[in-house]
């Protein structure tokens, strides 16, 4: 039987132990919701999407996007001028091209300095709670985009080369749809003919509507719900999205060959197709040890395929319409530690975004001159979330119930950073 990965915030192992054969079905249809089918055109007029470029490990934004030096914190690398105005690191020459269209908020300040707490706090806005699991960006673009889509046929939030943080308690249909950065998407080649399909698929609606009439909750309805989109997406013409090698090779080498340089490839795939919400993660910032020389080695990496994912977005006049988000879940100390690296640090640090609604060019807030701490207005996750929802044109006057009956505010009431908007 085939093997799958539940996305977060799904649990379904009363499901899982009925119909092995079926079950392997219900793989895919699990973490799958609306998706749809439209031209590009159309989709520019009628929703916006969002890409986000996950940082893992908590990046040290002071040796990328906020530079010190002369500092004896600054470290070795020198600012380079850039088109928009502000400077960044010099191992960062194709974004410096770039930066018209992005703006750096230099002054986030925030409290989790947890892996754990930070990556949960910086995908939804709110800290880690026992009482209630909050969805995260990916989940709450996915629930206000998808009616403006009317089919659906490949999912609407998907995380590209890593996990990402689920649904929270707006359900299983907007969990993220988990693909590899070469396209791989598990569970969608089934190997039987149509006749065998349509009877498996037969027998798992079955035993869908016995889970119904039970009253176990709304996992079942969801999984109903689901299940009739899941034949339809094993042969839909929009799956190709996921199939980065067929660019023409020009492109290919422009996004560079590496996970991440086939991801942002594939996110701007996925955002003409219609998709959303795409998370592309880009892990290995936990830099205790050896940072500088490290970031010698990443930062091309990264530089090469955020500068074309830009560059290509633009070219193709889906930048307006698609937000970019590139942020970690904190940064890291100003200090540099007695193993030449640098350790967790929220209280002064940088994210990027751009496209969409978001005002290029410009670097919001500053910190010390050392790089200990934020000597402007300190911004949050919760305010760089609703900056976000209003880049994409989501009203913050948008309210969720949780599932213990709670009202939420979307982005925890955060407030716009008014400096990203012109």
């Amino acid at each position: 039987m085939m093997n799958f990965r539940t996305p977060a915030g799904m649990n379904r192992r009363h499901f899982m132990k009925h119909m092995a054969g079926a079950a392997a079905l219900a793989g895919p249809a699990m973490s799958l919701t609306n998706s749809f089918q439209a031209h590009a055109d159309t989709l520019k007029r009628n929703h916006k999407s969002a890409i986000m470029l996950w940082m893992g490990g908590g990046p040290p934004t002071i040796d990328i996007w906020d530079l010190k030096p002369g500092a004896n914190t600054g470290g070795p690398f020198k600012p380079i001028s850039t088109s928009g105005d502000m400077q960044i690191c010099e191992h960062l020459p194709l974004m410096a091209k770039q930066m018209h269209h992005m703006s750096i908020v230099r002054s986030m300040s925030t409290r989790e300095a947890d892996h754990t707490r930070g990556r949960y706090y910086m995908h939804t806005g709110y800290v880690p709670n026992p009482n209630v699991e909050h969805p995260s960006y990916g989940a709450v673009i996915a629930h206000e985009m998808a009616h403006k889509v009317p089919e659906l046929e490949i999912p609407p939030f998907i995380a590209v080369g890593g996990g990402s943080v689920g649904p929270g308690f707006l359900g299983m249909s907007y969990a993220p749809f988990v693909v590899s950065s070469n396209g791989q998407v598990r569970n969608l080649q089934m190997n039987v003919d149509n006749e065998r399909l349509a009877q498996r698929m037969y027998a798992l609606a079955s035993l869908e509507k016995g889970f119904i009439a039970q009253n176990r909750g709304p996992s079942a309805s969801d999984h109903a719900k689901i299940l009739d989109k899941t034949r339809s997406l094993m042969t839909s013409e929009q799956m190709k999205a996921f199939k980065v090698n067929q660019e023409p090779e020009e492109i290919r080498e422009a996004y560079g060959a590496t996970n991440f340089g086939r991801g942002c490839l594939m996110a701007r795939r996925l955002v003409e197709v219609g998709v959303p919400f795409v998370e592309v993660d880009l892990g290995g910032w936990d830099m205790h040890n050896g940072v500088h020389a490290s970031l010698e080695t990443k930062l091309p990496e990264m530089d090469q395929a955020m500068a074309a994912l830009i560059a290509d977005l633009e070219s193709r006049g889906l930048l307006e319409s698609t937000a970019i988000i590139w942020m970690g879940e904190f940064g890291r100390t100003p200090r540099i530690n007695g193993n030449a690296g640098r350790d967790h640090w929220a209280r002064s640090w940088s994210c990027v975004v751009g496209g969409a609604g978001f005002k290029g060019g410009v670097a919001v807030g500053e910190t010390s001159a050392d790089g200990t701490r934020v000597e402007t207005e300190p911004y949050s996750s919760q305010d760089l979330m609703a900056s976000v929802c209003k880049a994409v044109g989501i009203s913050l006057e948008t309210t969720f119930t949780s599932k213990n009956g709670r009202p939420m505010k979307i982005a925890n009431s955060g407030k716009v950073i008014k400096e990203l908007f012109a």
